[in-house]
Parts: structure tokens; sequence; C-alpha cells
């Protein structure tokens, strides 16, 4: 068993699943009973759980696009690609390795256009590679990056966070590390982000009376 399996396996095993409550009179999202953990204190954290291979995030990444400069400069978004089983922990390695090499913002689109436009499949090791050297990365450095201990522990971590989360799907949001939306509840990707923003406003309010 190679050392991505046996992190990802430790980490969905040990990783304490969080009891979930859902908000009285409001099915468009849970909150958590113990929240997750922040990466940016001091700002309103929006965090989207996805998988390179999922369509219904592929499709989400327009609006995402088009949402996100219309954040406000006390909240933050981050990715956190979601990690169920060992083929999802191979492309949240992928992730990882894109920001260890520092070409996150130049591929994270290109990889999901190429997946969901082009048919790649990112478990054949031969593909990848071709389309890695297209895109101007070395595949054998890109391939070492990937089994790094640096990356192999943001993937551990990212499967402990997934459970942590108690989502069963992607695309997933959470806010604030207490407010979870699956796109069952937002009932559509606009609804998602629309409740999204309704939840900032409410952890605004939060901030600001605790001051």
């Amino acid at each position: 068993m190679d050392r991505l399996r046996r992190n990802l396996l430790s980490a969905i095993a040990f990783s304490p699943l969080l009891a979930r409550a859902q908000q009285p009179g409001d099915a468009s999202f849970t909150t958590l009973r113990r929240e997750l953990p922040l990466e940016t204190q001091g700002k309103i954290e929006v965090v989207e759980f996805f998988w390179y291979g999922c369509i219904h995030c592929f499709r989400l990444e327009a609006l995402l696009e088009a949402w996100l400069p219309k954040l406000r400069p006390d909240t933050v978004f981050r990715r956190i690609p979601a990690v169920f089983n060992e083929r999802w922990g191979h492309d949240a390695a992928i992730y990882y390795a894109f920001e260890a090499l520092g070409v996150l913002d130049r591929l994270h689109r290109p990889l999901f256009d190429a997946i969901h436009l082009n048919r790649l499949r990112t478990d054949n090791p031969k593909a990848l590679a071709e389309w890695l050297q297209r895109s101007g990365l070395e595949p054998s450095k890109f391939d070492a990056t990937m089994k790094s201990f640096g990356v192999q522990s943001k993937v551990k971590r990212a499967a402990q966070i997934t459970a942590a989360a108690g989502i069963d799907g992607t695309p997933a949001l959470a806010v604030q590390g207490r407010y979870t939306i699956s796109a069952e509840q937002g009932g559509s990707h606009a609804g998602m982000l629309a409740t999204a923003d309704r939840l900032i406003g409410v952890v605004r309010k939060t901030l600001a009376a605790k001051k």
C-alpha cells in the first residue's frame, strides 16, 4: 500500500465526524455543532469543497469567477479539494502540487476544462503527463511534488476536514467554519452563492457585535 493510500485511510478513519444540526426553520444550510478550523483569523472565511472530476464543480466555476470580485475586503475565499477516497485524494494531490509549484492560479481552471471539455483522465499517467508537458510543467518534477511530504500532508488534512464538515458530495460551501451549504440545499449553483452571501451577512453582524 503506497503512502498516499495509507495517509487517506488514516485520515478518514481517525478524523472525528462532527454532528450536524439543521437550522430550525431553514433548510438552505446546515449548522455544525463544532466549528471547522479557520485559516485566516479576523476575516469571514468561505470555503469551497470541490473535486476536479465533478461536473457540477466545473459548472460552478464560472459563477464563482463572477462572484469572488464582489466579496468585501473582510471576506476571504479558499478551496479545499474534497477527499472521500483514494481517487479523490489523487486529484487533491494535483491541486496541492499546483499550489506548491506556484501555478495554481494559472492551471486550476485549465485543468477543469481539460477534464470536462477534452475528456482528460487525471488517473491516466500518460495522458496527465502529456497535458502537464503542454502546460509548461516537467512531468517528472510534478510527480515528485505530488508525492512530497508537504503535499501529502495537505491531502491528509483535506481528508480530515472533508470528514469533519460532514459533507457527502461536491460542490459544497462552508461559511466561517460553522455553516455548510450543499448543492441540494442551495437548489442551484446561484442559490448556493446567494445563501453564502446571506450567511456572510449573519457572520459580519455577529463579529461586529463582539467588537
